[in-house]
């Protein structure tokens, strides 16, 4: 894997591309959309050369497994952030390994599920350039590995079912989310926690002959986001629709910088122009949401200090308003110099799980959710890659659909949550939830060929 090498080919659409793979154990695809620096890249990779999958029974250190599997190589100097390397999911009850907490398992998902891509495609959405990225233990196996990869895509046509769902989502009852926002405000204000991230659940089944594919292609085609994603697994998949960065790597003149980008304190977008700015505004001065965030922000401050260099952990963006299809969000930027020694998976074992989706302080908060939610599963969990020269990156699962293959068929479950404070409403946070799911229910319940 040290040898590197890099092919221009034509310019094709990533998740249209995807198609050809979409159905094979262990197809990846990260889609960023949106514009700007962080919708730059997407990744298409498929057949790994080892995976690791590492169950919720099993024993051992999964983190440590995994800074096993992230190997050295060259490194392109104009090439993309990802190169090749590891790539997968961390489920949110990875999150009880890392704080030491015994929770109740997911029945269907396994807490780590990576694996390790000798060649990946890079799509440059600023220059519409592909670039198909291979490595191996010479170069003529590195060239043969990316231009397998590239000549995977070309199949025929893939047939497009004519929807996505079988029927209406089940839905957890409002009024139950509305009590136990209650039961969480009253937590916080006995002095239990400062916050708490709590959730509701939607299931439901594919239409015959619908794949979670076809849930992804209708969400790329409608909801743009920086860190969209698709994993399919053995009888599993995950469509991500994400706009939030977990933590991130760089390796800059200073070493290996991390940067993390909570997300909290929401508005639904506007009917008009008028109305969408009132709406930001509104986010951006609320003593509600600012406090939210701020909580999150000193959280993860003192997640990355337990691997960053003494001093270097900054906040050089604090309550800035990002807008997406259907939410205006709150977002701040943390950054620190990781210490030396430190890599990937230690990053990702002292933050996991998000503090965002989560609370403060997040082992209590966790310890609440339990106690109010069934295991997440992917949702709030992460999907990231971890390259050869030491970087990272990683998404929150958030606006996302975990799909489950059955005898019947695809069955589906998303859920959606708010950060809930001391003066959260019910009513308010559960209208929270119903903004936040709105477009991937919007895509569930489309035609994915794109008729109106």
């Amino acid at each position: 894997m040290r040898r590197v090498v890099q092919i221009a080919a034509p310019w094709r659409d990533p998740a249209l591309a995807l198609a050809a793979l979409a159905d094979e154990a262990w197809s990846l695809c990260l889609l960023s959309g949106g514009g700007g620096e962080r919708g730059r890249w997407s990744y298409l990779a498929a057949r790994p050369q080892r995976v690791l999958v590492v169950e919720a029974a099993e024993a051992g250190d999964p983190f440590a497994a995994l800074a096993d599997l992230i190997p050295e190589g060259d490194v392109l100097a104009d090439g993309p952030p990802f190169q090749g390397g590891v790539a997968g999911l961390a489920t949110y009850e990875l999150g009880a390994r890392a704080q030491g907490l015994d929770l109740a398992a997911h029945p269907d998902w396994a807490h780590l599920a990576v694996g390790l891509y000798p060649a990946v495609l890079a799509f440059d959405h600023q220059a519409q350039r592909l670039l198909a990225i291979g490595r191996g233990d010479s170069r003529e196996q590195a060239l043969e590995r990316a231009h397998a990869l590239l000549a995977a895509l070309d199949v025929g046509p893939r047939s497009t079912p004519p929807a996505v769902l079988a029927g209406p989502m089940a839905v957890s009852p409002g009024g139950a989310y509305e009590d136990a926002v209650a039961e969480v405000v009253g937590r916080i204000a006995a002095g239990e926690i400062f916050q708490a991230n709590i959730a509701r659940r939607w299931t439901g089944a594919l239409a015959s002959g619908a794949s979670p594919y076809d849930l992804f292609a209708s969400l790329a085609r409608r909801s743009a986001a920086p860190f969209a994603a698709y994993l399919r697994l053995p009888g599993r998949a995950v469509v991500s629709n994400s706009p939030e960065r977990f933590v991130a790597l760089r390796r800059g003149p200073t070493g290996l910088t991390a940067e993390t980008r909570p997300i909290k304190g929401t508005r639904p977008r506007g009917c008009d122009a008028v109305q969408d700015a009132a709406l930001a505004a509104e986010l951006l001065a609320s003593p509600k949401d600012r406090a939210e965030n701020l909580m999150i922000v000193d959280l993860m401050r003192n997640d990355l200090a337990r691997v960053c260099r003494p001093g270097t952990v900054r906040v050089p963006d604090l309550f800035a308003v990002e807008s997406f299809t259907n939410v205006h969000h709150l977002v701040s930027t943390v950054t620190g110099v990781l210490r030396a020694g430190q890599g990937a998976a230690d990053l990702l074992r002292a933050a996991f799980p998000p503090g965002s989706i989560t609370g403060a302080p997040k082992i209590q908060a966790m310890k609440v959710i339990a106690s109010l939610e069934p295991p997440r599963g992917p949702y709030c969990g992460a999907i990231f890659w971890a390259g050869v020269d030491g970087a990272f990156d990683s998404s929150v699962l958030i606006r996302t659909a975990a799909c489950v293959e059955t005898v019947e068929g695809w069955q589906v479950e998303a859920q959606a949550g708010a950060g809930l404070v001391a003066d959260s409403d019910p009513v308010a946070e559960r209208l929270e939830t119903e903004a936040k799911i709105s477009a991937l229910l919007a895509a569930l319940s489309s035609d994915p060929r794109g008729a109106p």
